[in-house]
């Protein structure tokens, strides 16, 4: 699994003009992508790293100030750009392999009393975010 984590003062995610999740105040939003191979013991490492990472300002992680995380399915993050102009996806693991696991990742973070807003699977999704910082990281789990 690989997210993009980013530290934000609010986001928001819609689809065909309706928003499917969204926080105000301190929180972060995670793109989340599945590769092949990926299972629990990775959604676990990703859901502590999401809850634990100490991220907010004051050096507090989501967990700990109990802010909301808005979850969003992101399958480019597994793009192989090496050859050509055209991404490849091969890396991604195909939307029935991967649902399950995002889904599983949001309630393992609901399972530690976390706020988790979401996107729709495989959508056409609108993200708007104020990002805080800015801060943005890369996790591998």
């Amino acid at each position: 699994m690989r997210a993009v984590i980013q530290r934000a003062m609010g986001a928001q995610v819609q689809v065909d003009g309706q928003v499917t999740g969204a926080f105000e105040g301190p929180g972060l939003v995670v793109l989340l992508g599945v590769t092949h191979g990926d299972g629990e013991e990775q959604a676990q490492r990703m859901a502590r790293k999401i809850a634990e990472l100490k991220l907010l300002r004051g050096e507090l992680g989501v967990e700990e100030a109990a802010a909301p995380v808005l979850l969003v399915s992101q399958f480019t993050l597994y793009a192989d750009t090496k050859k050509g102009r055209r991404p490849s996806w091969s890396h991604a693991a195909p939307g029935p392999v991967a649902a399950p696991w995002v889904d599983r990742v949001g309630e393992l973070l609901e399972d530690r009393g976390l706020r988790v807003e979401r996107g729709v699977f495989g959508a056409d999704m609108q993200l708007s975010l104020v990002n805080d910082g800015p801060v943005t990281l890369i996790v591998e789990a």
